[in-house]
């Protein structure tokens, strides 16, 4: 019978609730971020960074002022409330004389969520950058508007700066989750740890990994399918905070699907790196790295049949 069925089912995964750390933490049970509410703070802030592209408000009939400082008021305690939830999740996992305290997190929580919103203006500022990196950079983009309301590449990047704001105040589980969104609405894989100069443009976007130690310096391009990864990560955990990643110098471009690995990897200034590369040592700034192709042969269809026939 159903019943018996869902009944012996519940009675497992409950079981499993119950002692898996992973799920329950004993007496002392915390909530977790929401998921969903941070996504909702991505949407906000796009409606900040890039007032009247992306909310039903109509910038040019609103005063600016009373908009922003509303939509920032909100964002600061809802961002807050979040940061706060995080912290104490990660101190409800911790050893009993390591923990925080609910009081010092408040405090904490409260401290970053202001610098976060002291910092967006610099950040506009960044994006604009990088609007204009896509626009120069692209000769199918028909205005800048156009880069703001359709490029997943933009998008990715956005999510990026203000995750990556977080992630440097060490703020738990949050920074993942705003990238992560990011990775899967465009296939963009950026690490909120990576560090990124300004004027970042990204062509196309799907397939890129970009990796937590990565360090990107100013008017880089990157085409779809670009790996900045890391060589080996078999000892797991013996690596955190490791550098594992690849530097790459200012003004690099890096064609479609090349895969640059390695904590001691530098991409030198103003090089160009073609597609298809497989690159795991230093390039010397201004140099030129291709792929040779395999030689192609062509023949007559007749003579091996057609798909088609």
């Amino acid at each position: 019978m159903i019943r018996d069925t869902i009944s012996s089912a519940v009675a497992s995964i409950t079981e499993v609730c119950r002692e898996e750390s992973v799920f329950s933490a004993g007496e002392e049970a915390v909530l977790m971020p929401s998921r969903w509410t941070i996504v909702g703070l991505i949407k906000d802030l796009r409606r900040v960074i890039f007032p009247g592209y992306f909310g039903s408000e109509n910038i040019s009939s609103t005063m600016p002022d009373y908009f922003l400082g509303n939509m920032m008021t909100e964002i600061y305690e809802t961002l807050k409330k979040q940061i706060e939830t995080a912290f104490l999740f990660q101190d409800s996992r911790a050893d009993a004389e390591a923990r925080l305290g609910e009081g010092l997190i408040r405090l904490q929580a409260a401290q970053i969520s202001e610098e976060f919103i002291s910092r967006l203006p610099e950040i506009q500022k960044l994006l604009l950058m990088d609007v204009q990196a896509g626009f120069d950079g692209d000769p199918a983009s028909k205005s800048k508007e156009d880069i703001i309301f359709s490029y997943p590449g933009l998008f990715a990047i956005f999510v990026y700066r203000m995750a990556h704001e977080l992630y440097i105040r060490n703020v738990p589980f949050i920074p993942r989750i705003m990238t992560e969104y990011a990775h899967g609405k465009t296939g963009i894989d950026i690490n909120a740890g990576a560090q990124i100069g300004k004027y970042f443009f990204i062509d196309h976007g799907t397939g890129i990994v970009v990796g937590e130690t990565t360090q990107i310096g100013d008017y880089v391009k990157l085409y779809q399918g670009v790996t900045l990864g890391a060589l080996s990560t078999r000892k797991g955990q013996q690596l955190a905070g490791v550098k594992r990643h690849p530097t790459i110098e200012d003004r690099v471009t890096i064609y479609a699907n090349s895969t640059i690995l390695g904590g001691d990897t530098v991409i030198g200034h103003g090089s160009v790196i073609g597609g298809n590369t497989f690159i795991t040592q230093s390039i010397p700034a201004g140099s030129r790295v291709s792929f040779t192709a395999p030689e192609l042969t062509i023949g007559s269809a007749k003579d091996s049949g057609s798909l088609w026939d």
